[in-house]
């Protein structure tokens, strides 16, 4: 397939702000942000609709062939597309998210998301942020950012989330579990976190969510992005 599109991979730790800057930058630059878990959510939804249950791996491989899944934007807002059906208001019930949850881990799943992902990209400009979206799922992506931040501000940004919510936290052990998880994402056998050799280090620990977005479209302008 030729590739008509120009794309920007963001990858980096827990609690980076991946998600937050990626919408934002899409939104600045009229890109699709390609929202991952939705994907799998509408996955799940068609997993459901053939009564297949999460614990029938074999049945799921197979009928993953079938869902063709796709997210668009109209007047701004995300639309997740399942067979050509606009099922976005579908997919945030807690069944379709506990079934997203089950299968997503399927082999024949993530396999077929990548494929579908990789599809949508070759002729649509989007922005994908991961842990191996410039490793292993657009490896070819005309920008690659390693978005990161230090471990104690990372810690402090969800120990104020959760502070907000009302919530009893400790924001040693908040860290201490960031630490933690971005071992076991730099060490897992498959797809682990890693900086792409092409990909530009962003620290954001002490910037902004706009000088941040600010960065990250200044990488692609120099990497070819043309901006009117």
């Amino acid at each position: 397939m030729q590739k008509t599109s120009y794309n920007i991979a963001i990858d980096g730790p827990a609690g980076a702000g991946k998600s937050t800057i990626a919408r934002l930058v899409a939104r600045r630059l009229g890109f699709v942000y390609v929202d991952t878990g939705a994907m799998y959510r509408a996955m799940a939804l068609y997993f459901i609709r053939q009564g297949i249950g999460p614990e029938d791996e074999a049945a799921i491989s197979q009928a993953a062939k079938a869902a063709g899944i796709t997210i668009r934007y109209e007047d701004g807002a995300q639309q997740v597309i399942l067979n050509g059906e606009n099922v976005s208001g579908l997919i945030r019930s807690e069944q379709v998210g506990n079934m997203a949850s089950a299968t997503s881990a399927y082999p024949a799943v993530r396999a077929h998301l990548l494929d579908l992902q990789r599809d949508l990209a070759a002729y649509t400009d989007v922005i994908m942020d991961g842990r191996d979206i410039g490793t292993c799922i657009l490896p070819d992506a005309d920008a690659k950012i390693f978005l990161t931040a230090s471990s104690r501000v990372r810690a402090l940004r969800r120990y104020k989330e959760l502070v907000e919510k009302g919530e009893m936290c400790n924001l040693q052990e908040i860290e201490q579990d960031i630490i933690e998880r971005d071992q076991r994402d730099m060490t897992r056998k498959i797809a682990p976190l890693k900086q792409a050799e092409d990909a530009v280090l962003v620290d954001g620990s002490e910037m902004t969510i706009e000088e941040v977005a600010d960065r990250i479209i200044q990488v692609a302008v120099s990497h070819g992005l043309k901006v009117e």
